[in-house]
């Protein structure tokens, strides 16, 4: 089947819902676009926030995700945060300004369209969500935060989206799993 060449940027929170998200879209587009090989082609999926986003490392990295994506061009890539989270962790982290607009401009060029995930405005649904990602990974406590923390983080989110240049979406996950957010999700990418 022809590919589209989907770029697809999930951005948001910690703790939003982005990769239980990307995983369910991840699943739709590698097995409709697989090429039937030894290797899953159908789509890539990069997680460009590896603790580098925030850092004296951050910009670099995007912009080495960036040459990535644009050359790759034979199939759909997604990326889990990316320019707007490497915005908002130096605005929270180290006060510093990041304009994106030279980074919106190349991915614009490469259709790219941004899936901004968001939750409820609730201490509870952020506290629980936290317990469960200590759960699986012990070692985030070394970066956990208040509850109010992930909020502001979503505030900045919710600010910086209305400055890009980029087709986007914002999706409500605040209840997983959510059949009806992944549909609304393939129905903005036109793959329903």
């Amino acid at each position: 089947m022809k590919n589209p060449k989907h770029n697809i940027i999930f951005e948001g929170p910690e703790l939003g819902g982005k990769s239980y998200l990307m995983s369910q879209i991840f699943n739709h587009l590698e097995q409709k676009y697989y090429s039937g090989g030894k290797i899953m082609d159908g789509c890539h999926w990069f997680n460009c926030d590896v603790g580098i986003f925030g850092t004296k490392f951050g910009q670099t990295a995007l912009l080495k995700y960036l040459e990535l994506m644009e050359e790759i061009n034979d199939t759909n890539v997604m990326v889990e945060k990316f320019h707007l989270t490497e915005t908002v962790y130096q605005k929270l982290y180290n006060n510093k300004t990041f304009d994106f607009s030279d980074i919106e401009a190349r991915l614009k060029l490469i259709k790219a369209k941004i899936i901004l995930v968001i939750f409820d405005e609730d201490e509870s649904l952020i506290a629980k969500r936290l317990e469960d990602r200590l759960n699986l990974y012990p070692h985030y406590d070394r970066i956990a935060q208040q509850p109010k923390e992930y909020l502001k983080q979503q505030r900045m989110y919710i600010d910086l989206i209305k400055s890009s240049q980029l087709e986007y979406l914002i999706v409500n996950a605040s209840v997983l799993p959510n059949p009806a957010l992944v549909e609304d999700i393939l129905g903005f990418l036109k793959e329903t």
